[in-house]
């Protein structure tokens, strides 16, 4: 069993330190591979080394088809990469956009550089600086899973879904 492995979700209180964008991943994935309920993503432009992975793609959408009740919430500060460029997340929220839900984050709140993940509002992935990768997970933080879901809360009511990101229908 590697390390990530023995722990779960909803279970395991303990800061682990993250501090590369390898890290990241690994931890997301293993939290969003065990997630029942719902995900919260606010990113800058969903850093392709963290999202736009097959591995991840494919844990997005099998949590998003196997529980009918999940909520997938992306709050994006800079969709222009992601329209240019095309990503898998982009792709997925257009087949399943009653689940996967994006929207751009309100100009008042542009300025936010930190970075975050909240998975069944417990496990939490949380970077103080957007643009790098140190940070810290906690698979069991409910505390701080209840002030990043209330900010997340905050700006998604202010925020407003990207036309750009939507399919177009020709």
């Amino acid at each position: 069993m590697s390390a990530i492995e023995q722990y779960q979700l909803g279970m395991d209180n303990k800061e682990i330190l993250l501090q590369g964008s390898e890290d990241n991943y690994r931890h997301a994935l293993a939290m969003l591979q065990q997630a029942q309920r719902s995900v919260l993503v606010f990113s800058r432009q969903l850093d392709g080394r963290l999202y736009d992975r097959a591995e991840f793609s494919l844990a997005l959408n099998h949590l998003a088809r196997q529980h009918p009740r999940t909520q997938l919430r992306i709050l994006l500060q800079q969709t222009d990469p992601l329209i240019k460029h095309g990503h898998r997340i982009i792709e997925l929220s257009r087949r399943m956009s009653s689940v996967i839900q994006i929207r751009a984050v309100h100009e008042s709140f542009r300025r936010h550089n930190q970075a975050f993940m909240v998975f069944d509002e417990r496990g939490i992935i949380s970077r103080q600086y957007a643009d790098r990768y140190e940070g810290v997970a906690n698979y069991n933080d409910a505390s701080e899973a209840k002030q990043l879901s209330a900010f997340f809360n905050e700006v998604w009511e202010l925020s407003q879904p990207d036309p750009n990101l939507r399919r177009l229908h020709i």
